[in-house]
């Protein structure tokens, strides 16, 4: 034991650093994303345009019988100027009722441009990339919207995205949103439903204000057509397009802006197991993008987006590892297995980092209206020790399949997440 005293100080270290450095900038985040959402007070949404361009909603959906009827009725509902909308549901490839049900809606709706692209085995059914290159290549639209088929936006929704991407030509893309539509369900959805506030507050309003930097969601967002004609439509290969190709906008040299009045509702997995699939097809996504732009961080061309490329690989790589090592350390120590020398203030080290922690989250949530309670409060404390561990087992896990199937030229499968 003795000879591996060294080794534990240093991987210790390591640890407290890495971890601290990711709270720091996460504070520092946190502050851009609290003065956006002070300007987003002040923002005049209500001024209509001169003229509205033509828009067509894209929505994959692949065995959502569920939810799909629920979805269209929500974007048929959208305040837009009817002859300027297109909605196409591209029907992939799915063996339940989806496509029944769609035929219903078209009939009670007929004055609605509703278009149903059907696929089958042979022309669709290669997740959700594909299904969007198959909606896309029919569309008449000038600007892309796209909606998961689990969604319910705001009947403003899609203006507000339009609005904001008409007024700056230096804009790709304009994302909104996304809210948790069953977060009551359960203990998970709840913790969800902070997870996804904290996210578009601290990750997403603090990149824009501070670097003019957003992340693609995979809803509720509108794009340019003719840079998704430029670029050859979604990546098949990348099971996080979205992260994918908001990289290839950065590339083109666009911007992608943060429209947080823009709100979607979805249905989130009310399961631990569809919840880790559903993560860790994320995390294993992201890592291929970040992969295939990594080398990006040593372009003077493409300095702009060095800060998403470092954030990113800083907590796929160095906060995960750091996380899974001081826990290990910490349950080792308990059981006086391991001892290290450096450890001095562990606990305060430990206690202050949970208090940011809290901190943090806390002042996301009062930025939106009703979440800031002490209920919710009080699930932030628990989710240090639950919601948090269970994601690094997953981030793990998303990291390891990743490298797996790159090693052994694995095809990356998509996985559905599971309706309820």
């Amino acid at each position: 034991m003795g000879n591996n005293l060294g080794i534990v100080d240093y991987l210790f270290l390591y640890c407290m650093i890495s971890i601290w450095v990711m709270l720091f900038v996460n504070i520092v985040l946190m502050i851009g994303g609290y003065v956006y959402y002070l300007k987003t007070l002040k923002m005049n949404v209500d001024e209509p345009l001169d003229e509205y361009p033509t828009v067509s909603v894209l929505v994959p959906a692949h065995n959502e019988e569920k939810v799909i009827e629920q979805t269209v009725t929500a974007l048929i509902a959208l305040d837009y100027p009817r002859d300027k909308l297109e909605i196409i549901i591209i029907n992939d490839n799915s063996s339940d009722r989806t496509g029944e049900i769609l035929e219903k809606v078209k009939q009670r709706n007929p004055g609605v441009n509703l278009i149903i692209l059907t696929t089958d085995k042979e022309t669709g059914g290669k997740g959700k990339s594909g299904a969007l290159n198959n909606g896309y290549l029919i569309s008449t639209g000038e600007l892309l919207a796209v909606y998961d088929a689990d969604n319910t936006p705001e009947k403003n929704a899609l203006k507000l995205l339009v609005h904001t991407i008409s007024k700056d030509d230096s804009l790709g893309a304009v994302i909104g949103k996304f809210r948790t539509r069953n977060k009551n369900k359960n203990l998970l959805t709840k913790f969800i439903n902070i997870e996804t506030l904290g996210f578009q507050w601290m990750v997403q309003a603090g990149r824009w204000q501070l670097f003019n930097l957003c992340t693609i969601p995979g809803t509720n967002f509108i794009i340019r057509k003719r840079l998704i004609q430029e670029m050859g439509g979604w990546d098949t290969k990348a099971i996080a397009e979205d992260t994918e190709i908001s990289f290839r906008l950065y590339r083109l040299g666009y911007k992608i802006k943060y429209m947080p009045l823009s709100v979607t509702w979805e249905q989130e997995p009310e399961t631990v197991k569809v919840w880790m699939r559903q993560r860790s097809r994320w995390v294993k996504g992201n890592v291929y993008v970040l992969v295939k732009n990594f080398k990006l961080i040593f372009s003077k061309e493409f300095r702009h987006v060095r800060f998403d490329l470092l954030y990113f690989s800083s907590v796929y790589f160095f906060f995960l590892s750091s996380a899974l090592i001081s826990d290990a350390i910490f349950i080792l120590g308990a059981c006086n297995l391991i001892k290290y020398n450096v450890a001095g203030n562990t606990v305060l080290l430990w206690i202050m980092a949970y208090i940011v922690f809290i901190l943090e989250m806390a002042i996301a949530l009062s930025m939106e209206k009703g979440e800031s309670n002490y209920k919710n409060i009080s699930l932030i404390a628990l989710m240090y020790f639950t919601y948090c561990q269970l994601w690094l087992f997953v981030a793990m896990k998303g990291v390891w399949q990743y490298f797996r199937d790159s090693v052994l030229g694995l095809e990356a499968k998509w996985y559905k997440t599971e309706r309820f």
